[in-house]
């Protein structure tokens, strides 16, 4: 009866062994799949049905402007539909759309998009300075320290460019950090569920007013979805 339960853990032992392993060399080889902006362009049909059509309004589960995402680090897009697709952001709409891809499919719609109506020689990004409260709150949130200078300037490739983001989505995704056991929505990120948390929703707003109106590189570049 022992040896039974000694190989049986054994067995068990080794199964988790060779699923940390498998994992490990699944996470790796993500990392590691290279993305073709010219194979993205023939992937982004369930994209541009909301990104590619200005000032689009998503309804879930409040009414925003969906992000704009031209111009965006391909390595944040690349994160962002990889925490959809494990269900670390549990918006039902992409984490659908989310799920349906590859990793090969992921790298090249986020090269594809990293370069999708970027100007080469662009006049660089202008911030204007914000009003004593919110610098307070930009300073206790540490922004800058992930999201750079200008907030345009990302200290990590997966960390986003948000200046001149929509402040209507800016503030729904940073009230996603704080939301908790829904099954349907919120952001699961040690870090950003941290630092949200912080802050009134008041707050966040305001932050969020600040940050969507300074002068940024991303875009929402109009698309058909008849091609």
């Amino acid at each position: 009866m022992f040896d039974c339960a000694r190989k049986m853990n054994a067995l068990l032992s080794s199964l988790i062994a060779l699923t940390v392993t498998s994992a490990t060399v699944f996470s790796a080889h993500a990392q590691d799949v290279q993305g073709n902006a010219k194979s993205g362009e023939a992937k982004i049909a369930m994209c541009i049905g909301c990104h590619g059509i200005k000032g689009y309004q998503a309804s879930f589960p409040e009414v925003y402007r969906v992000p704009m995402i031209s111009g965006q680090g391909a390595k944040y897009i690349a994160a962002s539909l990889n925490a959809y697709k494990k269900g670390d952001r549990k918006h039902p709409t992409m984490r659908g759309i989310a799920t349906s891809l590859t990793d090969q499919d992921i790298a090249d719609i986020s090269a594809y998009y990293a370069q999708h109506g970027v100007v080469e020689g662009a006049a660089p990004v202008v911030a204007k300075a914000p009003d004593a409260k919110v610098a307070e709150l930009l300073k206790k949130g540490a922004c800058v320290s992930c999201h750079g200078e200008r907030f345009s300037k990302p200290l990590d490739p997966s960390y986003p460019k948000i200046a001149g983001q929509h402040k209507d989505f800016l503030y729904v995704a940073l009230k996603s950090y704080k939301t908790e056991n829904q099954a349907t929505w919120g952001r699961n990120n040690g870090v950003m569920g941290g630092i949200a948390k912080q802050f009134t929703n008041n707050e966040l707003k305001a932050m969020s007013a600040y940050i969507g109106s300074l002068d940024g590189e991303l875009k929402t570049v109009p698309q058909s979805k008849f091609r």
